[in-house]
């Protein structure tokens, strides 16, 4: 299933298996796209009318356990293709026994490598839910115990309703909160903490969060925009009291829906724009 509009870029890695290794969920459209399973990652590159000269990767929620690639992807790249922007949504490989814990930061790693090979002038990061914390995560250190280089850092950050660190053992909000299935997943919510492993200089910043999500604290946003500041970044935050988790592009008729309009205004504010 190839989304509509875009272009595989892939593999990031080895060697090509069959249909790029991922599995979907069946009978939906492409903005409603759901992935459930990935053997190895896929990079879907939308192009713009009048190209900014910027471009962004997208990095979609799903709890590490299924990629919502519809309507945290391809919705998202098409709004940032009518700003101008190149956009590239990632399908990444899962925390799973199979991967390990750091497959999915190897992921992000690498396409932003790969993106930045591709001639833009600049690259930022879209990540909502899940996609948040991973997009956090390439602002941040990567653990000692991990092999590798420090993640490619992206020059501008936008994160939404992210479970930034109160899923990691010893700083949940809910008391007594079990670990999180598969053991692998919790694996990477301890080692990557974004708030506190955060590297020095973070790139301008614009969070967004419900104040009521029942699923991803809104301490998780006050958490991240008080590190980023004493990282010596900017950051705008934004609070909607009344939202649903992964409210995403499509929530309307709430005040939450106009969170896009908001990061287009403040793109620009920044000259990312």
């Amino acid at each position: 299933m190839l989304m509509l509009g875009a272009d595989a870029i892939w593999p990031l890695r080895g060697e090509a298996v069959a249909d790029g290794g991922v599995t979907f969920e069946a009978d939906r459209a492409d903005d409603q796209a759901v992935v459930t399973a990935v053997a190895q990652p896929v990079l879907l590159e939308f192009r713009p009318a009048n190209p900014n000269g910027r471009a962004m990767l997208v990095l979609g929620g799903g709890g590490y356990v299924a990629l919502m690639a519809g309507r945290e992807g391809v919705q998202v790249a098409r709004w940032l293709n009518g700003l101008g922007f190149a956009a590239y949504v990632l399908i990444h490989r899962f925390p799973t026994a199979a991967h390990g814990p750091a497959a999915s930061l190897d992921d992000a790693d690498a396409a932003m490598r790969l993106i930045r090979t591709r001639a833009h002038k600049a690259v930022g990061v879209v990540g909502l839910s899940s996609g948040g914390h991973l997009a956090a995560c390439l602002a941040a250190a990567r653990p000692a115990a991990w092999p590798g280089d420090a993640p490619e850092r992206p020059d501008v950050m936008v994160i939404g309703y992210a479970p930034i660190s109160t899923n990691a053992a010893g700083r949940t909000i809910v008391t007594d909160k079990p670990p999180l299935p598969p053991v692998e997943k919790q694996a990477l919510y301890d080692a990557l903490q974004p708030d506190v492993q955060l590297r020095s200089g973070p790139p301008p910043a614009f969070i967004v969060y419900a104040g009521n999500d029942p699923v991803v604290p809104v301490a998780n946003a006050h958490r991240l925009h008080a590190a980023w500041l004493a990282a010596g970044g900017a950051a705008e935050l934004h609070v909607f009291a009344d939202a649903p988790h992964g409210f995403a592009l499509d929530t309307v008729g709430l005040p939450v829906s106009a969170w896009p309009r908001l990061c287009a205004a403040w793109l620009r504010q920044v000259g990312f724009l």
